[in-house]
């Protein structure tokens, strides 16, 4: 009989005993043990009959398992999290970078003869050791930067609550600001500050607290681009930290909270005030006494004065990050040898000085054939405009961009006496024009070359195809954009800059492509090396009919301002409205690119072409380096066939040139006509021997009687300026 049916079914009546009838009676006769032990079996069936209509995840057992899974997976992964992050902080915060300076050290330049010119970077010395610190100085930095630094754990509670009650300090320990300039960049939000602290909790496990402090100590900057206490010591007093006295000390200590605004060398009124707040820190740590603190003086700078030398220069500024890159980090200061070739630096600052620029920017670029960097001009003022116009501006090179199309023509099989259209292109939305509107039926590509002629140029850009113009471009280095499809493309118009440009022309004389230009010496590579991946070289045809094309441009078209009495090659180049004048061109051994232009891109005032200034400022670094280095070795003369009949002097088809006088006239045989090339004032003339008399090219005289009247206005000017400043009183 179940539970439920003991309470459901009436039990049998039994008989009453004798004398117990009514109430009483029947009350004295029920079981009270028996009707609990009912109701006991009545709730565990209710409890029963309730688990079984539970879903299994509701039962107490699942509930109990559940919370110890839930427990375990919670310890397992906040373990696994701190696995990660220890294992995130040994890849991305190695523990050897707080040993490394944070600023990089200081770095001489030197030229290739040995001659210093830049220095660059911060003041830097050896690390300091703490256990060898006198203890005045390290109780310096501790009473102002962290009293409880030797019993916190890299996170000082009661600083942080001091600093939020008082508002004054950060409450970062000396371990935190440690991690902070080792580690972390200087944002002020609250993930830094996390990630702060447990850094430095990382370095309080692995670090003991001198080494902490040590490390600190010598990465701290100090002002005067001074970074570590031995080279502060050594700046403002010519001692070592060894040596310090507690007044020096305090003094270093309080240049750590603001060292730009507290550096003695230029606020010294500051860093004293600043010493006495730092002293009394001491005594209030215990430190020292009050009277120690009231003998305490502030203390006598000791600055030796250095071999200053330039911070920056064009060539020193451009070198500076493959200097960092050849350099190892570390505390020590570095001497790095350039290929900067002093003597050439200055014939280079000479020519471009002197030159009449009036209001334009100058740049220049000289370099060896294999892209050492000898010489770099970047503006005519590095104190008033660092900006590297060498390396830095990106200008239309004009018509020294004609190197490549004629280039990429070559060597798709065209030759130098192949002939091309040079009349004015009446098709087309792009029609562009020559220069003073000289146009001929046709010219051969030398011819075109020599001349500059715009529309062969484009023609010549659509019968090769931009393609490979482009490509030839690419292959000698070039990098700037370049338009496919554009015909304007073949007189200049993508901008680049003249190292870029100077380094393409390199490729030409040195027949390797591409050249580098670089500022420090590199090994030579060897055979294997060159064989897999050495540099490519153009047909000995292709680099002989490029370079008799840059000579032509030199000897019979516009560059000839430019000429030498040596072999030489180059290119003029002069943008719309002569906005940029270049002249890019080799002879010997240098390569040599010049650009004049102005920074806001506007006209240059009095036309100023390629073939004018530019080429003048080329030919005469030169002549001058020419003289420095020597007369640079003459090709081999090309062998001649024998013509079989007497040659008369006007059938020379090429005489080559006669130097005369000075080395800036020449005489040449042209087309059956005796030409005399000679100068006046710097401006190119032309003069004609033939069967129609003496042709004077009387342009180019008028150009030069004008500018010699400006020299004497300019000269009168002087005279008078000088005389006026000598009566001045002074």
């Amino acid at each position: 009989m179940g539970v439920f049916d003991s309470f459901r079914r009436k039990s049998q009546p039994e008989a009453e005993p004798a004398g117990h009838r009514g109430y009483y009676a029947t009350h004295e006769a029920l079981d009270y043990d028996d009707w609990d032990a009912r109701l006991d079996r009545l709730d565990g069936a209710l409890d029963a009959e309730e688990k079984r209509r539970q879903r299994w995840w509701q039962r107490d057992y699942w509930r109990a398992r559940r919370k110890r899974w839930w427990a375990s997976h919670i310890l397992a992964a906040i373990i696994g999290l701190f696995i990660l992050l220890v294992a995130w902080l040994a890849i991305t915060a190695p523990l050897s970078k707080s040993l490394e300076p944070i600023a990089a050290p200081q770095i001489t330049l030197l030229a290739a003869d040995g001659t210093p010119i830049a220095r660059n970077g911060a003041i830097t010395d050896e690390p300091v050791e703490v256990s060898q610190l006198p203890p005045h100085v390290v109780e310096a930095f501790l009473a102002t930067e962290d009293r409880r630094f030797y019993s916190h754990w890299g996170v000082d509670p009661r600083g942080i609550a001091r600093a939020a009650f008082t508002g004054t300090g950060g409450g970062s320990t000396i371990t935190q600001q440690l991690a902070k300039f080792t580690f972390l960049s200087p944002e002020r939000t609250l993930t830094r500050k996390a990630r702060e602290a447990l850094i430095a909790f990382w370095l309080e496990s692995w670090l003991t607290k001198d080494e902490i402090l040590s490390r600190y100590l010598s990465n701290a900057y100090f002002g005067d681009n001074v970074y570590g206490l031995r080279a502060a010591s050594l700046h403002y007093f010519y001692r070592r930290p060894e040596n310090l006295k507690p007044n020096q000390a305090a003094m270093l200590a309080g240049l750590l909270q603001a060292p730009s605004a507290y550096a003695p060398t230029k606020h010294y009124a500051r860093a004293e005030k600043r010493m006495r707040v730092v002293v009394q820190s001491m005594v209030d740590a215990g430190y020292i006494t009050e009277a120690e603190a009231r003998q305490m003086r502030p203390p006598t700078l000791d600055v030796r004065a250095r071999n200053e030398l330039p911070t920056g220069t064009y060539f020193a500024d451009w070198a500076l990050p493959e200097a960092r890159e050849l350099t190892e980090q570390g505390y020590s200061r570095q001497t790095l040898t350039t290929t900067l070739d002093s003597r050439l630096q200055n014939i280079a600052r000479r020519v471009t000085q002197n030159a009449p620029l009036g209001g334009a920017q100058v740049a220049l670029v000289a370099m060896r054939r294999n892209g050492e960097v000898v010489a770099m001009i970047g503006g005519k003022d590095y104190a008033k405009s660092p900006f590297n116009r060498a390396t830095q501006a990106k200008r239309q090179p004009g018509s020294t961009f004609k190197l490549f199309v004629y280039l990429a023509a070559l060597r798709a099989g065209w030759s130098p006496q192949d002939r091309i259209a040079n009349t004015e292109i009446t098709e087309g939305s792009y029609r562009p024009k020559n220069s003073r509107g000289r146009y001929s039926e046709s010219l051969t590509l030398e011819e075109a070359f020599a001349q500059s002629s715009n529309v062969a140029a484009v023609r010549l850009l659509g019968d090769v195809g931009s393609a490979k113009v482009i490509a030839t471009a690419r292959d000698l280095g070039v990098t700037a954009p370049l338009p496919e499809g554009d015909p304007s493309l073949a007189l200049g118009t993508s901008t680049m800059s003249l190292l870029e440009l100077t380094s393409a022309y390199a490729a030409i004389a040195a027949n390797e492509y591409p050249v580098e230009p670089h500022a420090f010496a590199r090994p030579e590579r060897g055979f294997f090396a060159n064989l897999w991946d050495g540099p490519s070289s153009f047909s000995s045809s292709t680099q002989s009919e490029m370079e008799q094309m840059l000579r032509a441009a030199i000897n019979n078209g516009t560059g000839r301002a430019a000429m030498l009495s040596g072999p030489n090659f180059g290119k003029t180049g002069t943008t719309q409205d002569n906005r940029d004048a270049l002249f890019v061109g080799y002879a010997g051994d240098l390569v040599v690119g010049v650009w004049i232009g102005n920074d806001d891109n506007s006209p240059l005032q009095g036309g100023i072409s390629g073939g004018g200034l530019p080429a003048r400022i080329w030919r005469d670094f030169m002549n001058s380096a020419m003289n420095v280095r020597g007369v640079p070795s003459q090709p081999k003369p090309r062998e001649q066939e024998d013509p079989g009949t007497p040659i008369e002097p006007l059938d020379v088809p090429d005489l080559g040139d006669i130097p005369l006088g000075d080395g800036n006239s020449r005489l040449r045989i042209r087309e059956g006509e005796a030409v005399l090339s000679t100068e006046i004032d710097g401006i190119p003339v032309d003069i004609s021997v033939g069967d129609q008399g003496v042709a004077v090219d009387e342009a180019a005289i008028e150009e030069a009687r004008r500018r010699v009247d400006e020299r004497r206005f300019e000269a009168r000017n002087r005279r008078e300026e000088s005389a006026g400043s000598d009566g001045a009183v002074n």
